[in-house]
């Protein structure tokens, strides 16, 4: 009878032994993990280059003269612009940036007194400061500065004429940038544009010579290319 007990006591004791040795294992496979520190920001400082393409609407309104032909402004625009990012504090960038764009966003009156007038934004630009909030891999900004763009005024009255005038205003708007490759971003943009009041000067007819307000929305699809 002593011997059954002893052996059942050092089965018992066996298998508490490896209970306890499995419970230790659970313990330490599940014990849980130090957080990492894990890194969100962006390479976005330094210079870059940049190519865009869009499409613009606006209005040529009259100032002086009949506000009849006042024209509703539609077109495509297509450009390069260069600049500079630099971090301001932790997880904001700030920056300059300079465009030139070649337009054909214009407008022309069919029917009536005014029939065949024209207006046409030729080139546009602007020179402007950003603010942007680093996400990693993209980047929503911020902008505005100053605008200036080159247009023509074209009209079939006394025989035809067409009158130049650079207009020159402010900008403002917003956008993101999304890293898509090493060093290459893809720039989305929205942009509103009041270009002032600008006289155009009839050179070769004896017509008033009108004053138009001239203002834009655009809508641009970029590649930059940071080094």
């Amino acid at each position: 009878m002593n011997r059954i007990a002893l052996t059942l006591l050092a089965g018992a004791a066996a298998l508490g032994f490896a209970s306890s040795t499995q419970a230790a294992d659970l313990i330490v496979d599940y014990a849980p993990m130090s957080p990492g520190v894990v890194d969100v920001s962006g390479d976005w400082d330094g210079p870059f280059v940049g190519v865009f393409g869009g499409y613009g609407m606006g209005d040529a309104d009259h100032v002086s003269g009949p506000g009849t032909n006042d024209l509703e402004l539609s077109g495509w625009l297509l450009g390069v612009n260069a600049g500079v990012n630099f971090t301001l504090t932790e997880g904001i960038i700030a920056g300059v940036v300079g465009d030139i764009a070649w337009s054909d966003i214009g407008g022309e009156i069919t029917g009536g007194a005014f029939d065949g007038t024209e207006h046409t934004i030729n080139w546009q630009g602007s020179v402007r400061g950003r603010i942007g909030f680093d996400g990693g891999a993209f980047m929503p900004y911020l902008t505005a500065g100053l605008a200036f763009a080159n247009a023509t005024r074209h009209t079939d009255l006394f025989g035809g004429d067409d009158a130049d005038a650079t207009h020159i205003g402010w900008t403002a708007g917003a956008g993101v940038e999304v890293a898509v490759a090493e060093n290459v971003s893809l720039d989305l943009q929205y942009r509103y544009t009041d270009l002032g009041e600008q006289e155009y000067v009839w050179p070769d007819i004896a017509a008033t010579d009108p004053t138009i307000a001239l203002t834009t929305h655009a809508l641009t699809v970029g590649l930059n290319f940071s080094f």
